[in-house]
């Protein structure tokens, strides 16, 4: 037996030796329509499940004030997370939450302020200054979420196999629930109407 056909033997014998991957996790896709709204974007669609964990990002998450908007205007985050308040207009802003019953002060462009939310919930943010500017952040005990486009799509991808109740807030809207199982590998589509 040649040197050149043992090599190749033994390493079909190593190939079949490694361990088989796993499965890829699920997701689920799909659309949500904003019945009477112009747009059917900034919906949060999360997945809630018993005994799901949470951890939040090492660094804050960036919330800007700019062109007189909070940017992004609806900001998904898990629970524990630092939300970083930039201030990007060339007026000085504030930032406060009825819900969340802080007020972060003012301060001028350029600046930050920063804020831990530590219970999931929404917290509208608002502006002493300039009362017309208003933004959400949604904090949530998942880490399973997707905000949707202004077509109303979204993708929610690597989520672990398992049944689910999936959740959408919207702003002006009321939300709606529905179940759905994850399957490995494979991606569960949904499509749902919210009304008044």
């Amino acid at each position: 037996m040649s040197i050149r056909t043992i090599v190749l033997a033994t390493s079909a014998v190593l190939v079949l030796m490694l361990p088989t991957t796993a499965a890829a996790n699920g997701g689920v896709s799909g659309t949500i329509t904003a019945k009477g709204l112009r747009s059917s974007g900034d919906l949060v669609v999360s997945l809630q499940a018993a005994g799901v964990t949470v951890t939040p990002p090492a660094k804050p998450v960036e919330l800007d004030q700019k062109t007189m908007q909070f940017l992004p205007h609806v900001l998904p985050v898990v629970v524990g997370t630092t939300v970083q308040f930039l201030n990007s207009d060339p007026v000085a802003h504030n930032v406060f939450s009825p819900e969340g019953k802080y007020n972060l002060g003012t301060w001028p462009q350029g600046q930050t302020k920063d804020h831990t939310f530590t219970k999931a919930g929404v917290y509208t943010q608002l502006c002493r200054v300039h009362p017309e500017m208003e933004g959400y952040v949604v904090v949530l005990d998942t880490p399973y979420f997707a905000v949707t486009d202004k077509t109303g799509a979204f993708a929610i991808k690597d989520v672990p196999a398992g049944t689910y109740t999936l959740t959408v807030w919207s702003e002006k809207l009321k939300g709606a629930k529905q179940e759905v199982t994850v399957e490995d590998g494979k991606t569960q589509t949904v499509t749902l109407t919210l009304q008044r």
